[in-house]
Order: structure tokens, then C-alpha cells, then sequence
């Protein structure tokens, strides 16, 4: 039986002020997998992640998604797609406590004017219990190491009961408890068929932590299963240094 895609680009080409970031870039993420995206810095990773999110418009290309069987835009199932932002890009001074924050997930499960209830609530501790911050609920952000608040933007991505997962460097700046908490709760999503998605900066984790891997340096460069892929031709020809042509783009 062939394995479903989950996301397939064709096309893609990426411009911050006419300058491109990302060139015709035609790949496909399997459903159910979890895919690392790794390249150097200004490889245009994130510009990626952040057009697969309808974040950015692309200057041509097509992005497909398939999920629960139908093919559709991102517009048309965005509430099925959960996004966890860079730890830095993040304005951590908000005045919310961790609670709010994972409760932030459930919004786009109720529509507009409806307020969170018990049962939101309920899935929102259970989340924070399997990220091990059930006593942080009431906690503000602001006051949370870096690791703790990449697990509470990890719980508010739970919370969404999405079917693709995007994260974007879930793993920097965290101590080893927190990747090994992190790594498990993402493949726990992939044992119940959920994709995700990983902008990753270690390559030496690769091999142990994902099941596909994406190289890109302005262009996909190779993608597909670790076995297939993860090989030192496709890593050297995408750190080459005469490749890197990024324009400060940050991943």
C-alpha cells in the first residue's frame, strides 16, 4: 500500500524584498511521519514552515495538503494544522499565565464569540500534564525558563487536536530533559497518524529522532526516508559554503 502524502509543494519559489529565499522547490511530506527539516543558517527552513503556514505568499508554487482523506488549501484546513513558533519569536512578557496560553490552542476548535469551557479546560491541563507542567497552570509565562516555555507552547499545540504538526527549532536552547519530553509526546503523534514537522539543527540526532529528513539550502536538495536520505553526499552538498546564498533569513 503507498504511503499517503500529507503536503506536497510544487514549485516553490520564496522572495523577502525581490530577493529569493527559497528556489523552485518541489517536495512532499509523508503522513504520519516525522520529517526534519536541517540545512545551514539563511537556508530558508523556516521561510518554509512559515509558507506552508500561509504566513508568507510565495512568489509562484503550489502547496497541497491532504488531510483526513481530502485534498484541500491550507484556508481550508488550517484548524487541522498546529504551529509551534521559534522559543525567540516569541514576545514572552505577554501578561497570560500558562493556562491561558494552552487554552489559546482550543480557539480555533469553538468559532468566533465562543468562550473556552470545562471541557477545554480539561483538555488543556491533561496537555500541560503531558508536557510535566501541571503545576505551572497558573504561572505567568514571563517567569518560565526557556525550556519550560517551549513545552507550554508544545502543550497549546496538543490542545489544538490538529493532524499536521509544524515546529520550528522545538529543541533549541532546551536541557535534555525537556528534548527527551518533547521527542516522546512527537512520537506519540506519529503513533496515531498525526505529521509532523521539524525545522532541526543537530544533525547528530537525526538518525535517532526522525523518520524522514528534508535537506534545503534555497532549494530541496534531496528528501525521503532516513534510510534513503541521511547520507554524508546529501549533507556536504548541503553545507557546502559556496551554497549558502541566504540573505539573513533566520533558519
Amino acid at each position: 500500500m503507498p504511503q499517503q502524502t500529507a503536503i506536497e509543494i510544487d514549485q516553490l519559489t520564496v522572495a523577502y524584498d525581490a530577493k529569493p529565499v527559497l528556489w523552485n522547490t518541489s517536495l512532499s511530506f509523508r503522513a504520519g511521519k516525522l520529517t526534519a527539516i536541517v540545512g545551514p543558517n539563511g537556508a530558508g527552513k523556516s521561510t518554509l514552515i512559515k509558507t506552508m503556514l500561509d504566513f508568507i505568499k510565495p512568489v509562484t508554487g503550489e502547496i497541497q495538503y491532504t488531510v483526513r482523506g481530502q485534498s484541500a488549501t491550507y484556508k481550508e484546513v488550517k484548524n487541522h494544522i498546529a504551529y509551534v513558533p521559534q522559543n525567540s519569536s516569541v514576545d514572552w512578557d505577554f501578561p497570560a499565565t500558562v493556562l491561558d496560553v494552552v487554552l489559546m490552542g482550543r480557539y480555533g476548535k469553538l468559532g468566533w464569540f465562543k468562550r473556552t469551557g470545562k471541557k477545554d479546560r480539561a483538555i488543556a491541563k491533561d496537555m500541560l500534564n503531558k508536557v510535566g507542567m501541571p503545576s505551572f497552570a497558573n504561572r505567568q509565562i514571563s517567569q518560565l525558563s526557556g525550556g519550560q516555555r517551549q513545552r507550554v507552547f508544545l502543550a497549546r499545540a496538543l490542545a489544538q487536536e490538529a493532524d499536521i504538526y509544524m515546529l520550528d527549532e522545538p529543541l533549541a536552547g532546551v536541557d535534555i530533559k525537556t528534548e527527551g519530553i518533547i521527542m516522546d509526546l512527537l512520537r506519540e503523534l506519529t503513533r496515531q497518524n498525526k505529521t509532523v514537522i521539524v525545522v532541526h539543527h543537530d544533525l547528530q540526532t537525526v538518525e535517532e529522532y526522525f523518520d524522514d529528513v528534508v535537506f534545503i539550502n534555497q532549494e530541496a536538495l534531496s528528501s525521503g526516508p532516513i534510510a534513503q536520505v541521511f547520507t554524508k553526499e546529501n549533507i556536504d552538498e548541503t553545507y557546502r559554503q559556496d551554497r549558502n546564498l541566504g540573505e539573513g533569513e533566520d533558519a
